[in-house]
C-alpha cells in the first residue's frame, strides 16, 4: 500500500479500500491486550510518524522541491518550459496523504477520525486519562490541515473521514477556508489553555515521539502555531490578528512561546518542535537533491546572504568545484547560478557554482522534520511589534531570531557525526554580531524596510526544508522581491501560481461537492489571507 492513492476527501468511496486501510491501521496499532482493537496512544504515534513532516525522499523530491520550493525560489531545479506547471500526480499524492493512510504520509485526518471514534467509546475514566492525547492530536491535525488550506484554499475538513465516526461513506463538503482558519485559531487557543494545567501520563509520554509528553512544550507549540496563523491572516483581517497577537505578546507569561527563551545561543534540540528520525532510520536526502534540486538558489545566496557575509553560508552551502588533472579544485567563492540560466547552461556550468552542503542536507541521517523553530517565532514577534508596537522590541526579537538561525543551522550540521564529514565549528560571537549589527541584514531603515528584512530573513531561514511555509509567507508578504523568468514558458504557465489546483481524482470522485468550489479552482486565485 506504499503508493496507494485513496482520495480521502471522498474517504472513502470504496468499501474494499476503506476496509483495507482500516485493517492496516489495526495491524500497526494494536493494543496487545485487545486483539485488533486500535488504541488511542498507538494511533497518536501514527499521526506523528508522518513522512510529510519527517525528512524523507518522497516528500522532498516530489513536492517540496518541485512545487512550493520552485514557486518560492527556495529550491533550484531545471529551468524548463514547464517549471511553473503543477504536477497533478504529485499534488494528488500529497492530498491523499493528508486524508488517508497507506501512502507516503501517515494520513493524519484518517487516524484522527479513528482516534475520535475510539475515544468516544471509552468509559469516562479512560477518557479523562486520554484527553491529553486527544488534545495533542488536535494540534497535530491543525498544523497539517492549515498547510492544506495554504496550498488549496477550501478543503474538506469537518465532514471528511465519515466512515469511522458514523459508519457511513459520505462524500464530504468543502469547508470555507477563512472559516477553517477561524476554527483552527480558536481550537489552538483552547488546546494551549488546556495544556497549561494538564499533567502528562505514562501512555502519553510513551506515544509522543515529538515532545515526549511534555505538556509545557505542547502549550508553547499550540501558542506558537496560533501566532503563525494569526499573522498569516493579518493582511486581510488585521483587526482580529492585532488584538489576539498583542494580547499574547503583552502577556507572555500566560502565553509562552517556542522562542528559545529569547536567548541567542539557545538549544534547538530542547526548544524547537522537531520530529527526530526513528532510531532505526538510515535514510538521507542525497537522492532527493541529486535528482534536480542540488543547486544553491540565486536570490538567497547572491543577493541576501553573500553580500552580508552571512555566517550560515558554510553549513548551508558548499562551494563545489571541478576536477582538474585528477585533483578536485574548489570554487573560489560561494555563488549561485543565475535564475535566468537555461537548462543547457545549468547542465554545463553547475560545477562552477555552489550547491547544498553535503553534511547538513544531503547525507544527514539525523536531519529532523521541522515543525516550528524559535527563529520563526521571533520573526513573527518582530513583525507584530514593528507593525503594532515598539520598533525597539521588534529589533530585539529580530536580532535574537537571526542569532538563533545561526545556532539552528550549525546544530543541523553537527547532528551528522562521522562518515568522513568534518563538522563546521560555530562562528564566534564577534562574527555573528557583526552580521546582525553592521551588515545589510542589520535592522535599520524605514519601517517598510524593516518589515522587508523580517520577511526576507524568515524566507531565508525556512529555506528548502520548509518550502511550504516559505511559499506561504512569500505570497502573504510579497517579500523578498523575486524575479521569475518567463521566456519560453508554456502558455498559461509563464509565472508561478497563487495556489494549487485541486487534484484530478478529487474533482472526479467528489464531483458533486467540487461544484461548490469550481469557480475558485484557478491557479491564480488567491488564498483568503493573500492581500
Amino acid at each position: 500500500m506504499k503508493k496507494l492513492i485513496i482520495n480521502a476527501s471522498f474517504l472513502l468511496l470504496s468499501v474494499t479500500a476503506l476496509v483495507g486501510c482500516k485493517k492496516e491501521v489495526d495491524e500497526k496499532f494494536n493494543n496487545p491486550e485487545k486483539v485488533l482493537d486500535p488504541n488511542v496512544p498507538g494511533l497518536f504515534t501514527g499521526m506523528l510518524n508522518n513522512d510529510r513532516v519527517a525528512q524523507k525522499y518522497w516528500n522532498v523530491r516530489t513536492f517540496l522541491t518541485q512545487m512550493p520550493g520552485v514557486y518560492a525560489q527556495t529550491a533550484y531545479i531545471a529551468n524548463g518550459n514547464t517549471v511553473y506547471q503543477q504536477s497533478d500526480g504529485y499534488s494528488q499524492q500529497y492530498w491523499d496523504d493528508f486524508y488517508s493512510t497507506g501512502g507516503n504520509g501517515s494520513g493524519p485526518m484518517a487516524l484522527y477520525r479513528v482516534m475520535e471514534t475510539k475515544y468516544n467509546s471509552l468509559p469516562a475514566a479512560d477518557q479523562a486519562s486520554q484527553k491529553v492525547i486527544m488534545q495533542a492530536a488536535k494540534v497535530v491535525l491543525i498544523e497539517q490541515a492549515a498547510k492544506m488550506v495554504d496550498l488549496w484554499g477550501d478543503i474538506p475538513y469537518s465532514a471528511a473521514g465519515s466512515l469511522p465516526t458514523s459508519s457511513t461513506i459520505t462524500n464530504p463538503k468543502y469547508d470555507e477556508q477563512k472559516a477553517l482558519y477561524t476554527t483552527f485559531i480558536s481550537d489552538l487557543a483552547a488546546a494551549a489553555t488546556y495544556f497549561k494545567t494538564a499533567t502528562t501520563t505514562s501512555a502519553f509520554s510513551k506515544a509522543d515521539i515529538l515532545l515526549k509528553g511534555d505538556v509545557s512544550k505542547w502549550t508553547r507549540y499550540a501558542n506558537s502555531l496560533r501566532l503563525r496563523l494569526l499573522m498569516r491572516i493579518s493582511k486581510t483581517d488585521e483587526a482580529t490578528a492585532r488584538t489576539a497577537v498583542l494580547d499574547m505578546l503583552n502577556n507572555q507569561a500566560n502565553f509562552p512561546l517556542v522562542d528559545g527563551g529569547n536567548i541567542a545561543l539557545y538549544s534547538p534540540a530542547s526548544s524547537d518542535v522537531l520530529l527526530a528520525p526513528l532510531t532505526n532510520s538510515t535514510s538521507d536526502l542525497h537522492d532527493a537533491f541529486f535528482e534536480g534540486a542540488w543547486y544553491a538558489t540565486d536570490y538567497m545566496l547572491n543577493t541576501v546572504m553573500a553580500p552580508a557575509n552571512d555566517p550560515r553560508i558554510p553549513v548551508i552551502y558548499d562551494k563545489f568545484g571541478r576536477t582538474v588533472a585528477g585533483k578536485f579544485v574548489p570554487n573560489a567563492t560561494y555563488r549561485a547560478m543565475p535564475i535566468t540560466f537555461t537548462t543547457a547552461q545549468q547542465e554545463s556550468s553547475f560545477a562552477d557554482y555552489a550547491v547544498l552542503d553535503s553534511a547538513t542536507f544531503l547525507y544527514n541521517q539525523k536531519l529532523p522534520g521541522i515543525l516550528i523553530t524559535a527563529t520563526e517565532v521571533n520573526l513573527l514577534k518582530a513583525e507584530a511589534y514593528e507593525r503594532w508596537g515598539s520598533t525597539t522590541d521588534a529589533k530585539t526579537a529580530y536580532d535574537n531570531a537571526l542569532k538563533q538561525s545561526v545556532a539552528f543551522y550549525y546544530y543541523l550540521n553537527n547532528l551528522n557525526q562521522g562518515s568522513g564529514f568534518v563538522n563546521v565549528a560555530a562562528p564566534s560571537t564577534t562574527t555573528v554580531d557583526a552580521w546582525v549589527n553592521t551588515s545589510s541584514a542589520a535592522y535599520s531603515g524605514t519601517s517598510t524596510a524593516k518589515l522587508q528584512k523580517i520577511a526576507t530573513q524568515k524566507w531565508t531561514h525556512f529555506g528548502v526544508l520548509q518550502s511550504t511555509e516559505a511559499w506561504s509567507e512569500y505570497r502573504r508578504t510579497g517579500f523578498p522581491v523575486l524575479t521569475f523568468p518567463t521566456n519560453g514558458k508554456l502558455s498559461g504557465f509563464e509565472t508561478p501560481p497563487n495556489r494549487l489546483l485541486y487534484p484530478a481524482k478529487e474533482k472526479t470522485l467528489n464531483s458533486a461537492n467540487y461544484q461548490a468550489v469550481v469557480s475558485k479552482d484557478t491557479r491564480m486565485g488567491k488564498i483568503f489571507w493573500m492581500p
